[in-house]
């Protein structure tokens, strides 16, 4: 391990929003699972989660431009997460927080209707397995528990397979489409999703990619 990233890693250990829990105390009952917003955040005001979310450019850009929610970004590398930690101090942000942990792990840290929104921006689509993938049916039904009844997800995704696929869980399991494009940036819009870009999505557009999104509003159970 490089000497840079042990130093983030130490560095990590100091911010106090950067949550890293193990999967021991994860099992046994994380202590702010249905209590971030008033006991961590210390307020009401509505919950939203970024999947995967690398870097935070997502989680730090959307909280900046909303005080009015707070955020929480969550991922496995902890060396991604500092810098999005050092984001968030640099900016001063209060609505803003990380969680070092798999994404298959959110019945364990969110409660019942705890969200009010999930963002998922360029997961792996993972090619040949289905089940794996961030918006198979299986992911999507822990999504609902967590989500309040009118709770949205997000997807923004460079791969148009994967995006189609989405497309289709989504008709298929009689979720509600409430908007989707096949080009976010090709003309002129004002969804949120186009505001910030990760490195790597400004590289995939200086490329000539296109860049897809859509958000959703799942079945009730």
């Amino acid at each position: 391990m490089g000497k840079k990233k042990l130093i983030h890693f130490q560095e990590n250990l100091g911010f106090p929003f950067l949550f890293q829990p193990t999967y021991p105390a994860l099992d046994e009952g994380f202590h702010l699972k249905s209590r971030w917003c008033s006991d961590f955040f210390g307020n009401s005001n509505p919950l939203v989660t970024e999947l995967g979310c690398g870097k935070g450019e997502y989680t730090v850009g959307l909280a900046g431009l909303h005080p009015e929610k707070n955020y929480i970004g969550i991922d496995l590398k902890g060396a991604r997460l500092w810098r999005g930690c050092k984001w968030v101090e640099e900016k001063g942000l209060r609505n803003a927080a990380f969680l070092r942990t798999r994404v298959d792990h959110i019945l364990k840290v969110f409660g019942e209707g705890e969200l009010s929104e999930i963002w998922i921006t360029f997961p792996d689509p993972q090619p040949g397995k289905e089940r794996l993938r961030l918006t198979s049916p299986i992911f999507i039904d822990r999504y609902r528990k967590v989500l309040r009844k009118d709770g949205i997800i997000h997807l923004k995704t460079d791969d148009e397979h994967f995006f189609r696929y989405t497309l289709q869980v989504i008709a298929g399991d009689g979720h509600h489409l409430l908007w989707h494009t096949f080009d976010l940036y090709g003309s002129e819009t004002t969804e949120e999703a186009a505001l910030f870009r990760t490195y790597y999505e400004m590289k995939w557009l200086e490329a000539g990619k296109k860049i897809h999104y859509l958000r959703f509003q799942p079945a009730c159970i």
